[in-house]
């Protein structure tokens, strides 16, 4: 069988690239079902091993098994996710339970944790990336419950099952309800206040449906600029509390598996010894305990919060000043937000969006990974995509050297879940003196091309961009040996420095002179208007900084839980934030049931990471600034230092080892003017 599937047969593409254009659904189970059989077999052997386990024959010869469920796994979720249809989330409910079932099998398997046991009391001579891998296998079998006595490993392997079907049915419930919702608009006189880029990406998607006028849903494309200029207060309301009770209540409710979730990770952490979710989650990542934890997003939220509610009070006395006769609720935020931002830096999405062509940010992207590592890009046609709008590119080192091919998927479609993402159909990894280099992909939601007009970026896209080139970079320049451990597998709370240190070129007039152009007239970006886009660059910062934070800290609050809450989803959430509230809570809305990230991904006792990685990059950031924005030498650190590592030591090592001392949080707080 696995001669015929092409999801487990050598690849014939370039590069052995996976041949989507081979692929049909029908090829999933079967593949995934030999490919853990096959899975199967390789443990067994490692299990039954008559040789004295050492780490050759036990350590690495695990970290190298099931190679081709990872193929298949890295294929499927990933089209699951940005290409993923009703039949496709049929086959991830189907596929879940015999996944999780292969996982048990590996981590219960009491013969082959024996054998990582005896390398572990035993470990020879070992240099220090085989040292961790051995530390690092051994502690996932003890988390994964391979230490339980036999009847409650039992136990922990159907909590583990459940709660992976749990996340899974999160996700779709979520994509169904974001999906559900569309608001058809047939009355010009409703568009008052929109710009032509989002009355043309209105008109193109109601054409799309087959629908007279105007349409808008809850993408971010479409949600984003129609609360930041919609006049239309009354639909803004509708808009925006649509949104955010997404999977609140109704068909796809979301409230129930939040408790469930919750409820079975709380168990799985005391089943290990730990007091909550929270301290099983942070012991192998750089902050290692909760204490730690809330005494960062402490440091961060005290100086900030009150700064918050100056600028939101100064943007209600604003409204106010132009006629606004109401108390300031969340779906006139952005609007009013966007107001004052034109009058103070006379800038918006709509002055500066013809001067974003996505071709010429790609150009420039690209440009600018050239100049700072030397690597190429160049597009290839004869590599098969999943789908028409991707594009693939082989990138190679300046010596000429491939590195890397990389997927690019940047447009909405009803198939694809909302937000910008980096993930990989192939990681970077060593195997018998073989280098097998990755397969990267970034995905975006960015409007497509419309009304005769180019695909536009906002500033903010351009960042996501960046933001997420960060990340592919992080996987595209991995120099690992041991899959587990090259390009992004590296401690969560240090994942997203890669990608937030890129964000800050978008702010750089040496960068932004490079290619933003005009794309009718070919006029350069003014330096009046780059002059604006770095004064706004602060603007309503301590908001956007404690809004991020909330979301850290509600995080926290469900995975520090020692018993289930008495109140429902919305009234915990609401109890936990309010003393971090700046603006009013809304009744039957929520951020929880739609909180995939923490729900459904893999930032569970996480999401303070991504402030945790913006204190590093602000820190790592300045020595770009103090040594030129271009300096091969600084790039040529980072890259060595960060970028090729992976996790090959420990992150807080790597850390130093490139900037030579440990960052604080006052970094971060001064970058945003908040100190």
């Amino acid at each position: 069988m696995s001669e015929n599937n092409p999801l487990l047969r050598p690849s014939d593409a370039p590069f052995g690239a996976p041949e989507f254009d081979k692929i049909s659904k029908d090829d999933y189970m079967p593949a995934f079902e030999e490919a853990i059989r096959m899975a199967k077999e390789e443990v067994d052997a490692i299990a039954s091993n008559p040789e004295a386990p050492d780490f050759a024959n036990t350590i690495e010869a695990l970290e190298y098994s099931g190679q081709a469920l990872s193929r298949v796994e890295g294929i499927f979720f990933n089209l699951l996710e940005a290409d993923g249809d009703e039949r496709m989330q049929q086959i991830a409910e189907e596929v879940s339970p015999k996944l999780t079932e292969y996982s048990l099998y590996v981590s219960m398997n009491g013969p082959l944790f024996e054998r990582v046991k005896a390398v572990k009391e035993n470990p020879g001579s070992l240099d220090a990336t085989r040292r961790k891998l051995l530390d690092e296998t051994y502690r996932s079998f003890v988390r994964s419950g391979a230490g339980l006595p036999e009847d409650k490993r039992a136990e922990f392997g159907k909590l583990m099952e459940q709660l992976s079907l749990e996340e899974l049915r999160f996700s779709n419930n979520l994509l169904a309800a974001t999906n559900a919702f569309e608001m058809v608009l047939t009355d010009e006189a409703d568009l008052d206040g929109l710009p032509d880029y989002v009355r043309e990406a209105a008109a193109e998607a109601a054409r799309e449906k087959g629908r007279e006028g105007w349409l808008f849903n809850l993408e971010f494309p479409s949600f984003g600029p129609f609360m930041k200029y919609s006049a239309r207060r009354d639909l803004r309301e509708k808009m925006w509390k649509a949104y955010n009770s997404r999977a609140l209540g109704g068909e796809n409710d979301n409230t129930a598996l939040i408790s469930g979730i919750v409820g079975m990770r709380m168990k799985m952490a005391n089943m290990l010894g730990y007091a909550t979710y929270a301290d099983f989650a942070l012991e192998p990542r750089m902050a290692k305990t909760r204490g730690i934890v809330e005494d960062f997003l402490r440091k961060l939220t005290d100086p900030a919060l009150p700064v918050a509610r100056k600028e939101v009070s100064e943007l209600e006395a604003y409204a106010r000043e132009n006629g606004f006769g109401d108390s300031l609720q969340p779906w006139d935020f952005s609007y009013w937000a966007e107001k004052r931002k034109k009058e103070l830096y006379d800038i918006d999405d709509q002055l500066l969006k013809p001067y974003f062509r996505l071709e010429k940010c790609i150009d420039a992207v690209f440009g600018l990974a050239i100049r700072l590592y030397g690597i190429t890009f160049e597009q290839r046609h004869d590599i098969p995509v999943y789908h028409e709008d991707v594009r693939v590119y082989e990138v190679k080192d300046e010596n000429g050297e491939h590195l890397a091919l990389f997927y690019a998927d940047f447009f909405p479609r009803d198939t694809k879940r909302g937000g910008a993402w980096m993930t990989e159909f192939r990681g970077q990894y060593m195997q018998d003196g073989k280098d097998y280099r990755p397969f990267i992909s970034i995905v975006t939601n960015f409007s497509k091309p419309a009304g005769g007009k180019p695909s536009l970026l906002t500033h903010g896209e351009l960042e996501t961009f960046l933001h997420e080139f960060g990340h592919s970079l992080h996987g595209m320049l991995s120099r690992g040996t041991y899959p587990s451990m090259c390009g992004t597998n590296v401690a969560r709370d240090f994942v997203e420095l890669p990608s937030q240190i890129m964000e800050n070129w978008a702010y750089e007039p040496e960068y932004l002179d490079t290619f933003a152009r005009h794309y009718e007239t070919g006029e350069t970006l003014p330096a009046e208007y780059i002059k604006k886009i770095m004064a706004a660059k602060n603007y309503l910062s301590a908001y956007y900084h404690i809004r991020q934070l909330q979301f850290g800290i509600i995080d926290m609050a469900w995975h520090t839980l020692t018993s289930a809450p008495e109140e429902g989803v919305e009234a915990f959430e609401k109890r936990v934030l309010g003393p971090f509230a700046t603006l009013p809570a809304i009744e039957g809305t929520a951020v929880c049931p739609s909180f995939s990230h923490i729900f459904a991904g893999g930032y569970s006792a996480g999401y303070y990471s991504y402030k945790w990685a913006e204190v590093l990059e602000a820190d790592a950031f300045s020595m770009f600034s103090e040594n030129g924005i271009f300096d091969r030498r600084t790039a040529a650190s980072f890259r060595s230092n960060i970028l090729e590592k992976g996790s090959s030591e420990e992150e807080s090592v790597l850390y130093k080892n490139f900037r030579g001392h440990d960052p604080a949080p006052e970094a971060l707080l001064r970058k945003l003017g908040i100190i």
